[in-house]
């Protein structure tokens, strides 16, 4: 009995059907990976041309209506309603305004201020109104959730206390005179 199992066993040993079982087990997690990152990106694209799109919109109202003085809820209604895809909008996007000097640009002081939903709701401090002529940087984050947060992209994104990524947009005007 025991020398037909090993007989057996010798015959499976070399037997070469099926040896790239093993193969396609290691590799089958890594092309799963490649995939779910190319979903994950693309999904990201999207929403940053949405978000780039919907910023230079508003910004283009706020420019031709200098005299308007819109709010940081009112402006941020205007990039919402302009990117549609956006989800969360009104909770998960921050604006910052700020009037620049051309001759010494310096940007934004530090990183971009987003909006953690998992802490209680923090007013923007950084909106000032530009006057007529005047050049304005205006900086936009949203924050969103990653289709796949625990594969390829979206588990290397740098997430928050509630697991939401950042995306900033920036936009530069000048304020139209009004007439």
């Amino acid at each position: 009995m025991i020398r037909h199992a090993t007989r057996y066993l010798r015959r499976f040993g070399k037997d070469e059907n099926g040896n790239m079982m093993v193969e396609f087990a290691l590799a089958l997690p890594l092309l799963f990976t490649i995939f779910l990152t190319s979903v994950e990106m693309g999904i990201y694209a999207l929403r940053q041309n949405f978000l780039d799109r919907g910023l230079d919109m508003a910004i283009r109202d706020v420019r031709l209506n200098t005299g308007a003085n819109y709010t940081h809820k009112q402006v941020k209604d205007l990039i919402c309603g302009y990117s549609g895809f956006l989800q969360d909008c009104d909770f998960a996007l921050k604006l910052e305004m700020t009037p620049i000097n051309a001759r010494s640009f310096s940007g934004f002081a530090g990183a971009a201020e987003c909006a953690d939903v998992s802490l209680p709701i923090t007013p923007s401090t950084t909106f000032v109104h530009g006057s007529e002529h005047q050049l304005m940087l205006m900086r936009a984050c949203y924050m969103f959730e990653p289709v796949f947060p625990t594969t390829g992209l979206g588990y290397s994104f740098t997430k928050d206390g509630s697991g939401r990524v950042k995306m900033v947009s920036l936009s530069a005007f000048v304020q139209e005179p009004s007439t």
